[in-house]
């Protein structure tokens, strides 16, 4: 996906009442700023949603790309760029992006795709009413990684040590930390904490795991990580390591389990967001929307290299086996 240059400034106020914004929703050109730490596959299905309910690139919409790529410290002033844009609605995902939006405009309408908790990481105090300028979708995604585990033990037969890969700069690792330690206490798992945030420490990580060999790992959402799935997927093949992922990217580097919220699905609801903020509806009193689809992947290329059985019950319950 390239980056769009925002050709021009658009006239006319972007602050509150969001009635100007429905001014410009009646065939005007409006602007959606992207803000994000990378592209992200489901942008495509945000854009698709946008089309479908009349919003046509060049002709009545365009959009302002600020991607960080994966430089999270660059969000504010990206952020920031987009305000002096003066776009009409900022679209994001992602906690430290929503952060940085956050701090960046407190009238500029911001819909969410991708979070994990914003009620936790600040960001609105009610989901009901968020209030203020934001809304959109939480994932509450830390709750899936106790799913995640119990995934692992319907296939690791005798499950009881798992590694957890968390990046402490990440935001949303202690709650999924909480979420995976709900989980092993019901499993009756142990859990090893091995913290990455970069190359150095993902080695180090590696070099520690094959020593004190657990029975499988688990890897939460963070963009560092994932960067690095084809590395963390061929030494879990290696070392005979079963793992689950967040992520379906996981899956397509051979990694053996993701389960993960229908991020397209996310997407998709958050352009009706967009379409509601620029018709006057003000986001405060749009309620935040949780995930209601799932989506399981199953690499079974994966599973004959490691000697495992996947139960017959989860391969029905896949979305895609890959094999």
């Amino acid at each position: 996906m390239k980056r769009r240059e925002f050709i021009g400034l658009l006239g006319g106020a972007a602050a509150w009442p969001l009635t100007a914004g429905a001014q410009r929703a009646e065939g005007k050109l409006v602007t959606i700023g992207i803000l994000a730490i990378e592209p992200w596959p489901s942008i495509d299905a945000f854009r698709h949603a946008l089309d479908a309910l009349g919003y046509i690139e060049g002709k009545n919409v365009r959009f302002a790309y600020r991607y960080a790529k994966g430089h999270n410290e660059q969000l504010p002033e990206l952020a920031n760029e987009l305000v002096g844009l003066n776009v009409d609605v900022i679209f994001t995902w992602r906690t430290d992006a929503v952060l940085a939006a956050k701090q960046a405009t407190a009238t500029i309408p911001i819909v969410m795709g991708v979070i994990g908790d914003p009620v936790r990481s600040g960001i609105v105090t009610n989901l009901a009413r968020p209030g203020g300028n934001i809304t959109g979708c939480s994932l509450r995604v830390a709750e899936l990684e106790a799913k995640r585990l119990q995934l692992l033990k319907e296939v690791v037969p005798g499950l009881s040590r798992v590694a957890i890969l968390l990046n402490p700069t990440n935001r949303y690792m202690p709650l999924a930390l909480e979420s995976t330690q709900k989980g092993a206490q019901v499993l009756h798992v142990s859990l090893a904490v091995y913290k990455v945030h970069d190359t150095t420490t993902l080695d180090a990580a590696f070099v520690t795991l094959t020593k004190d060999r657990p029975n499988a790992f688990l890897v939460p959402a963070d963009t560092f990580l994932v960067s690095q799935r084809s590395r963390i997927a061929q030494f879990a093949i290696e070392n005979k390591l079963p793992s689950v992922y967040s992520f379906r990217e996981y899956i397509e580097a051979g990694g053996l389990i993701a389960y993960t919220p229908n991020y397209d699905d996310l997407f998709r609801r958050a352009a009706s967001y967009v379409d509601k903020i620029l018709k006057g509806a003000n986001p405060g009193e749009l309620p935040i929307e949780r995930p209601s689809t799932f989506q399981l992947f199953i690499n079974l290329k994966t599973a004959r290299a490691l000697g495992l059985t996947v139960p017959r019950t989860l391969l029905a319950s896949a979305d895609e086996l890959i094999e």
